[in-house]
């Protein structure tokens, strides 16, 4: 069942700076920060399209964006720039993860972000960044 969202709470959202993303993984319901770069963005986007039921629809108006075009305009992004990786949706996931890591985010707050029930699935970010690490001053350095 599709629940109505008003759009003074929608305004208020935007000025939290915070998304609702309904229905992400694992079928929950996720907040996450807004950028005023990508609030801009959109807002761009939402007056050159202007989307009747959902902010992304497909070529019928009304309808989702299909999860399999977002895949091939990933793919065609990707070629673009000549990665040589495979790169899927998911791997967004993880370099949105490393990113806030990397810029000191909290790890409860990355797991809060990531949907993620236990701290060991958010944990396994760790293990990517060095980034982190290398800025830890050594208590060495003090002797």
């Amino acid at each position: 069942m599709r629940r109505i969202i008003s759009f003074k709470t929608i305004r208020y959202r935007l000025q939290a700076k915070i998304v609702l993303l309904k229905n992400s993984k694992g079928k929950k319901d996720r907040i996450v920060p807004l950028s005023p770069k990508i609030l801009q963005m959109l807002r761009e986007y939402y007056i050159l399209y202007k989307p009747k039921t959902f902010l992304f629809e497909g070529q019928i108006k009304g309808n989702p964006y299909d999860a399999r075009s977002l895949q091939v305009i990933l793919k065609q992004a990707i070629a673009k720039v000549k990665i040589k990786k495979p790169v899927t949706l998911h791997w967004l996931r993880h370099s949105f993860a490393t990113h806030l890591l990397e810029s000191g985010t909290d790890l409860r707050y990355i797991q809060e972000l990531l949907g993620h029930n236990s701290s060991k699935k958010t944990e396994i970010y760790t293990h990517v960044s060095t980034k982190s690490i290398q800025q830890i001053k050594s208590p060495f350095d003090d002797l």
